[in-house]
């Protein structure tokens, strides 16, 4: 997988070069854009091996799908199943959708076996068909249906915007980007990143940028009351969804300190448990049984894209930059990042 992701990233990177050689050695770029279309690119081709491109399809599908949920009227009893224009826009795109991640399906079925994301999917689906029977082939297409959806919600956009804010990050903190770049070029020196130098990065990996104080990617989780609970004199009924907001878990002093506002990667030197005095408030991928199956590929992903820009680039905010995260399901840059890039 880091192979596939170094490729993919090396290709973006090669459209940078070229900008920057045209542009008298300095380009202005909108990196967000790009770090969708690479982290789409490379989920596709481990999601769906040589059918990527008609991943790469789907997932543009998905992201609309995403505006359209984001401007729904949330925690409103009913109102998704009333007939409004989003409403009706939604279940259109939802159908092509399933069409599309079902076509792949049956054309992945007709060829041969190749080893990916989609292959395992289809294999759980076939072990759930072979123990209960025949009968259940229409909850196969919606397991298949429902876990490709997962992987894009859960893997592209999180891994892309995350990345982008980390750009930020050290594009307002030259300090910590020469640290970041220095440790890169003395771990890789003129190679690529590999596994085993991906572990060994340290500056790249303090802190996950996910959960970075003011720019977490993910406003909150949620969880489900099992049976009546009392906390802190409130009473919670079973079956009660609690949304626990992270950017308020994430800046709050009695857990952080008096710098918890800050970026501060250094409060991650020995570990979350020096970091924060209640290490359970520290959430970047969930905790406990509902704990993201993929953040092995994220952080991995995440290392990859930014060891390799930080061995090529030098960069800054540019003056055209408008600092404004707003709420897209996930916390996204309102108005593009921009980003004056030179090589390093």
């Amino acid at each position: 997988m880091v192979n596939l992701m170094v490729d993919s990233t090396t290709l973006m990177l090669r459209s940078w070069e070229s900008r920057i050689e045209n542009e008298a050695g300095i380009a202005n770029i909108k990196i967000d854009e790009d770090l969708r279309s690479l982290s789409a690119d490379i989920l596709s081709r481990a999601c769906f091996g040589s059918n990527y491109s008609q991943g790469e399809e789907i997932f543009l599908k998905l992201n609309t799908l995403q505006r359209i949920l984001s401007k729904g009227n949330v925690g409103v009893p009913s109102f998704r199943f009333l007939p409004s224009k989003n409403n009706r826009a939604m279940l259109k795109i939802e159908k092509e959708i399933n069409s599309m991640i079902l076509k792949v399906v049956k054309q992945r079925n007709e060829a041969s076996y190749e080893k990916d994301f989609l292959q395992m999917i289809l294999e759980s689906a076939k072990s759930y068909i072979d123990y209960y029977g025949s009968s259940t082939y229409s909850f196969r297409d919606n397991f298949i249906v429902d876990n490709c959806k997962n992987i894009y919600f859960a893997g592209h956009e999180t891994t892309a915007i995350t990345a982008s804010w980390s750009l930020v990050l050290l594009a307002a903190h030259p300090e910590w980007q020469a640290r970041a770049r220095a440790e890169v070029v003395e771990i890789c020196g003129d190679s690529l990143p590999d596994a085993n130098m991906l572990r060994n990065i340290k500056n790249v990996n303090n802190g996950d940028p996910r959960d970075i104080a003011s720019l977490p990617t993910c406003t909150f989780v949620i969880r489900e009351a099992l049976e009546n609970i009392t906390f802190k004199d409130i009473m919670i009924s079973k079956g009660i969804n609690v949304q626990i907001p992270i950017p308020i878990l994430q800046q709050h002093f009695d857990l952080w300190g008096f710098d918890a506002h800050k970026f501060n990667p250094e409060r991650f030197a020995h570990g979350i448990v020096g970091a924060c005095k209640t290490p359970q408030a520290y959430l970047p991928f969930g905790v406990g049984s509902r704990v993201c199956a993929g953040q092995h590929f994220a952080m991995t992903e995440l290392k990859v894209i930014l060891s390799l820009i930080l061995s090529k680039f030098c960069f800054s905010l540019s003056p055209a930059y408008h600092h404004s995260p707003a709420f897209r399901l996930v916390i996204v840059p309102e108005h593009r990042v921009t980003v004056r890039v030179r090589k390093a």
